[in-house]
């Protein structure tokens, strides 16, 4: 359906830019970037911009402050081997691991990566759409005012974080031409290893939908 979908848009709308939703998200952002040959700055997924939202709520409900003096950078693919970065993670500037203990914040952690299914147990019906829809709204509002916003999204990698040929997620720069560039964060041992193990299930999942798809 999303590389239907993804090869009707650009027949129609050959100027697009795409921002996949669907999940498996990195999956999917890529098999659209496959099917429509388009620059990889304009294919996204709507991924890290959803899971940082989610873990700066966490942080700001467990520190008793507003979530908007809370920012969080989570990286990876979007799901359970995502990788929030507690060290990039600040109340007004202070680094969360200054102002909470590490269990708490492996809590947290925790929390982030279950925060859809803990929506959909909730709603018991139905899935996640609000946040989901909101995240795209702030990407689609940084593409069409050439913002220049720093968001975290599923994006073509080609050597950052010593990572190629795989979409998923990173913080970058979204303006008016797509995806204008990756930051490439320093990340420690740890970090880099986590963010490569959830790379790996990324590319595993690639294959087996390419294998289906016939590829």
């Amino acid at each position: 359906i999303v590389v239907e979908a993804a090869k009707n848009a650009i027949a129609k709308s050959p100027d697009a830019m795409l921002i996949v939703v669907t999940n498996p998200l990195d999956v999917m952002t890529y098999l659209a970037w496959q099917a429509t040959d388009l620059p990889p700055h304009r294919v996204m997924g709507m991924a890290g911009v959803l899971d940082s939202t989610r873990f700066r709520t966490f942080i700001a409900m467990e520190n008793g402050v507003s979530v908007a003096d809370v920012n969080a950078v989570v990286l990876g693919g979007h799901g359970d081997l995502m990788v929030p970065l507690p060290r990039y993670s600040t109340v007004s500037g202070v680094p969360i691991t200054e102002l909470m203990t590490p269990d708490r914040i492996e809590a947290l952690i925790e929390r982030t990566r279950r925060g859809g299914a803990e929506i959909v147990e909730l709603m018991r019906t139905g899935s996640a759409y609000f946040a989901p829809a909101s995240s795209a709204c702030l990407m689609v509002e940084a593409i069409l005012h050439n913002q220049s916003r720093q968001i975290t999204a599923a994006a073509y990698l080609q050597g950052e974080y010593g990572l190629k040929d795989i979409f998923i997620g990173v913080p970058t720069r979204l303006g008016c031409r797509g995806i204008e560039k990756i930051l490439e964060l320093k990340l420690t041992d740890y970090e880099l290893s986590s963010l490569k193990i959830s790379a790996e299930s990324v590319r595993d999942n690639i294959k087996k939908a390419q294998e289906m798809l016939g590829h």
